[in-house]
């Protein structure tokens, strides 16, 4: 699994996000975590799902980006 790949949607999607810090550091935190990149993707959703707004729509902004990437 690629690392560059998260720089490069942390990157995007830094200019959209309020909450950027908290973004990263769960992003960065569930990616240790992660097996694969659909188990990433999987996590991430699950913490969208118990997430309150406007963090909710930092989510869902860094997985537009980050599922818009290749590879």
């Amino acid at each position: 699994m690629g690392s560059k790949k998260i720089e490069d949607a942390l990157f995007e999607a830094r200019p959209y996000v309020e909450y950027y810090d908290r973004l990263e550091e769960l992003v960065r935190k569930l990616w240790k975590k992660a097996e694969s990149e659909e188990a990433f993707i999987q996590m991430l959703e699950g913490e969208l799902q118990r997430s309150e707004e406007p963090f909710k729509t930092d989510i869902r902004i860094f997985l537009q980006k980050f599922t818009a990437l290749e590879g």
